[in-house]
């Protein structure tokens, strides 16, 4: 198999990492991670020959400049970014500063070379949903959260760079998800955790809002297969489970999975930002696939099995 050079920001994170591990199977491709580790942390990078760390700021448009002109890149995953609900509310002009770091990669980008730039964008585009499963035909904007305007904004970057200089890109719009490295302040490990210790499980409001989940192996697979194929150049994916299900439903399914002691424990609903549903329409993704998506239950059952092999 041939090899590419790949540019991934904010490879230190949950699904960049998770991504640098898929991508690194193959020894001739050569990986290069930015990150600057405000929430990516060194450990969960792979630890291969042709996988490059550079600790940097995809905002700052000097770091990235040295990087380009130091490797010729084939491909770039643009997935740096503040994100969970709780940082993106209480850090706003953080959030507003990753326009900068989205305008900086794909200036970069279109001059240098780079066959296609993929873009995480979020299913918080959607908004408060008026249709479910959300299609990405249908995008609306009904919501007022600087992360969702940027993530907007930058789909809209991604496809005005291709329109204006015929750089090709595609978007992934992540829905849920979760895996051995996702942060701790997302609901996946925060109730895994709890439960595997018999502590509380909290839920802000009565639980009825709900999500679907994805394990990050079908999100990278997905994303790789996409990567490989032309089929959705230029186009928008989502990326995610089909199953949607209450907050409320997967901590009493995390509680029986784990024979854990632990009660729930209502807070109050936050003020903005804890969407009512999330659904996607992931009829291309699971056409790209060829195959069943891993189920919740599995994949929770990986993630209880190696948060208990940490111990």
């Amino acid at each position: 198999m041939i090899g590419s050079t790949i540019l991934i920001t904010g490879g230190a994170g949950n699904v960049g990492s998770a991504l640098a591990s898929k991508l690194v199977q193959n020894t001739n491709n050569t990986v290069v991670i930015v990150d600057n580790l405000t929430t990516g942390r060194k450990h969960k990078i792979p630890k291969t020959e042709n996988v490059v760390f550079i600790k940097a700021d995809v905002n700052n448009y000097n770091d990235m400049v040295a990087i380009f002109g130091r490797y010729d890149f084939n491909y770039v995953f643009h997935y740096a970014a503040v994100v969970g609900v709780a940082r993106t509310l209480e850090n706003p002009m953080s959030v507003l500063e990753d326009i900068e770091g989205i305008k900086n990669i794909l200036n970069l980008s279109k001059n240098t070379g780079v066959k296609r730039v993929f873009y995480s964008s979020s299913s918080e585009v959607y908004g408060e949903p008026f249709e479910i499963p959300q299609n990405e035909q249908t995008t609306p904007l009904n919501s007022r959260l600087p992360y969702a305007i940027v993530k907007n904004v930058g789909e809209a970057f991604f496809r005005s760079y291709y329109d204006e200089y015929g750089l090709e890109y595609t978007i992934f719009r992540f829905f849920n998800t979760y895996g051995p490295n996702q942060s701790d302040d997302f609901v996946v490990p925060r109730f895994l955790k709890a439960a595997i210790a018999n502590d509380p499980l909290y839920i802000y409001g009565d639980g009825s809002q709900t999500r679907s989940f994805c394990y990050v192996d079908d999100n990278v697979d997905a994303c790789i297969k996409a990567m490989y194929s032309k089929e959705h150049t230029n186009e928008v994916l989502n990326i995610g489970s089909d199953i949607e299900m209450t907050i409320l439903q997967l901590a009493q399914s995390v509680i029986n999975l784990t024979n854990s002691q632990s009660q729930i424990v209502h807070l109050p609903a936050l003020k903005e930002g804890d969407m009512k549903r999330r659904c996607p329409d992931n009829t291309k993704m699971k056409d790209l696939l060829g195959r069943d998506l891993i189920t919740l239950k599995h994949g929770l059952n990986q993630l209880i099995s190696f948060y208990n092999n940490q111990h």
